[in-house]
């Protein structure tokens, strides 16, 4: 006997191909395919985001889609500019004391810290109070600026406004109406079958 004549004593089972049976088969309950059917998937919550957006600290300022112009103070046209220039922005940028935002040419504010001793001319530009007297003060001049001037809130007074009373609409005066009915009487009628009237009056105990 050789090992090829062994036979089993008890043959192998088939299985019966059938239809999809089971509680988790296929994609054990995960769904389709992606990243929540991976192992140890883990999804970002949005709301973090949208709380990192928000500022930590009070006082926190976003910045502003306002365009404010450039400051530029005296002490700075001093050291650049010679005696008699004209100072606008054009001369500014060539002098590179400013420089374009978005290759747009910025607006420029002249403020009045430091000393002038020159003579200049100002155009195009926004000028303070101060800045504009100590330019006058050198012989200067500011054409064509625009002159930044402090505007105080005119003070509103209310006036008193007195109250009138109401005035009651007259009501019409009320008539007393009479009464012109005839007393009540009480037809008696005699043993003799004509009619008579009497009033009624109160019965007194003689």
């Amino acid at each position: 006997m050789q090992i090829h004549n062994l036979k089993r004593e008890h043959k192998n089972k088939k299985m019966h191909q059938v239809g999809r049976g089971g509680k988790r088969g296929k994609t054990s309950g995960r769904g389709t395919k992606g990243q929540k059917a991976r192992a140890g998937h883990k999804i970002r919550p949005e709301i973090r985001d949208i709380i990192m957006k928000i500022p930590k600290l009070r006082g926190y300022a976003f910045k502003s889609f306002e365009n404010k112009p450039v400051i530029v103070n005296i002490q700075a046209l001093e050291a650049v500019f010679s005696n008699g220039d004209v100072v606008s922005p054009k001369s500014l940028l060539e002098k590179k004391v400013i420089r374009t935002e978005s290759g747009k040419m910025p607006e420029i504010k002249i403020l009045g810290d430091g000393e002038l001793t020159k003579k200049l001319i100002i155009e195009d530009c926004f000028i303070s109070l101060s800045a504009k007297a100590k330019i006058e003060k050198t012989g200067g001049n500011a054409v064509k600026s625009k002159n930044i001037v402090k505007v105080e809130k005119p003070v509103v007074v209310k006036a008193e406004v007195k109250e009138v009373p109401k005035k009651k609409a007259e009501k019409p005066a009320k008539t007393k109406e009479t009464n012109n009915k005839p007393a009540r009487t009480t037809d008696v009628v005699q043993s003799g079958g004509q009619p008579t009237t009497h009033n009624k009056t109160k019965e007194t105990n003689n």
